[in-house]
């Protein structure tokens, strides 16, 4: 269980510092063929998976994680987080909240990373469409 706490603890640390000059650091805290599923990807591959951090911080300014909460059980861990970015030249700082889903292999490596965040929380964000999934969310609400 030792090897399982450290790995999962340390793909936290790396989740939450995550930066352009460490993004080598992936290559020992996942598997080669780990897989990565969110809201728009679905990806195998440690490099593939490093190109999803190279990609979030080619479009976006001041990316950040902080994990709320951690939960191991076994070989399944999970993390809540929040996640705060602004949009490359934009001032305006957006949140979005999720969890994380990973599963280790028996070293402590993560073998797969599913995360689970309404991808709304983005559609909101543009002008048109924003304002049309406000009006549907609006007419679905109760009360």
């Amino acid at each position: 269980m030792s090897d399982l706490r450290a790995g999962f603890d340390a793909y936290a640390r790396f989740f939450e510092t995550v930066a352009p000059e460490n993004l080598h650091d992936l290559d020992a805290l996942v598997t080669p063929d780990v897989r990565f599923t969110d809201p728009f990807n679905e990806i195998t591959g440690a490099a593939a998976y490093r190109g999803v951090y190279a990609h979030m911080f080619a479009t976006l300014d001041d990316p950040r994680f902080v994990i709320r909460q951690k939960v191991l059980e076994g070989t399944v861990g999970f993390y809540r987080w929040d996640f705060t970015f602004r949009r490359k030249g934009k001032p305006e700082m957006h949140r979005i909240t999720g969890a994380s889903e990973v599963h280790l292999a028996p070293d402590g490596r993560i073998a797969t990373h599913i995360d689970h965040w309404d991808a709304g929380q983005v559609y909101e964000k543009i002008p048109v469409l924003g304002a049309l999934i406000r009006l549907v969310k609006r007419r679905l609400a109760v009360g």
